[in-house]
């Protein structure tokens, strides 16, 4: 557990990485805002979350499944997660930030394409 990232994964340099080349200037993890978001738009007011489908539950995801040793410890961790960004999106929407949240099976090579054109046209549609 202690290998793995809370910072610089893969599918959030992915993001990080065509959104600079789209000409979006961001900020990473501004300690400043509810819930370290991994990447803000302070020119849009936007904070974008990149959330592994296991670690912050994704409903309906074949990626986000509950081991079955320690299975209780599993469900509270991941439960507990799924409430801490319920909290932390709405404190920063009532602080007038928009919240984009981008799954990381969103981004495997199938659907990365469609995920990223429709991140370009949320942040245009401001």
């Amino acid at each position: 557990m202690s290998h793995i990232r809370g910072k610089d994964t893969k599918p959030e340099i992915l993001v990080r990485r065509f959104l600079f080349a789209h000409g979006f200037r961001f900020r990473l993890h501004r300690k400043d805002l509810p819930g370290k978001p991994d990447i803000v738009l302070p020119k849009y007011k936007t904070a974008i979350f990149i959330n592994g489908c296991f670690w912050h539950g994704h409903n309906g995801c074949k990626y986000a499944t509950i081991p079955e040793t320690n299975r209780d410890f599993w469900l509270a961790k991941i439960s507990g997660n799924v409430e801490r960004d319920k909290i932390t999106y709405q404190r920063l929407k009532e602080s007038g930030w928009k919240v984009i949240e981008i799954w990381q099976c969103q981004l495997k090579p199938n659907t990365k394409d469609v995920t990223l054109q429709n991140l370009i046209t949320q942040l245009h549609n401001e």
